[in-house]
């Protein structure tokens, strides 16, 4: 099974889990519990823009949940915002008014719905970090995943706004 997390469309061959219901979504759940999914049961997961509106309290478990249900040498692709890449563009001294409110929001979050809250920032260091101390292997920076036309390659101004990053389970020895 391939996993899709933060489902907004359905696309074949994917199982989509969601806060939200909706016609898209196969499973409705939070991402902090895939309980519901046997050990070693999914190949990917594909999760963009979600882990930033995961608290810093709940980040380990989390993950080590999407490193639990992966199967050997199974991937995960997380795409989240990129802190480094929105400060370097929030600090540019020519954004004025609206789109300096605009990059605020893609920091924090549009805070539209109490699951629009971004409660962490990640950088390519921070992340790689927490996925390492949640088992994964092998982490890499892409440019794009090759997927889907989603959040994971947004720009701003021309400048891609988005830290994607793939990861491996390593198999059993």
């Amino acid at each position: 099974m391939k996993l899709l997390i933060g489902a907004r469309d359905k696309y074949p061959g994917w199982e989509t889990l969601d806060i939200e219901p909706g016609p898209e979504v196969d499973h409705v759940g939070d991402c902090r519990d895939l309980s519901r999914f046997a050990d070693g049961a999914v190949e990917t997961i594909y999760a963009s823009h979600v882990l930033e509106h995961v608290a810093f309290a709940d980040i380990a478990a989390t993950l080590r949940g999407w490193h639990r249900v992966l199967a050997d040498d199974g991937t995960v692709m997380i795409s989240v915002p990129d802190l480094n890449i929105l400060s370097q563009i929030y600090l540019s001294p020519q954004l004025q008014g609206e789109e300096k409110f605009k990059v605020v929001t893609m920091i924090f979050g549009g805070q539209s719905d109490p699951h629009d809250f971004h409660y962490m920032g990640y950088d390519l260091e921070t992340l790689a970090f927490c996925l390492y101390q949640a088992g994964f292997r092998d982490m890499a920076r892409v440019v794009d995943f090759g997927l889907f036309d989603d959040t994971s390659v947004t720009k701003f101004h021309g400048v891609a706004i988005s830290l994607n990053v793939t990861a491996r389970k390593a198999g059993a020895d």
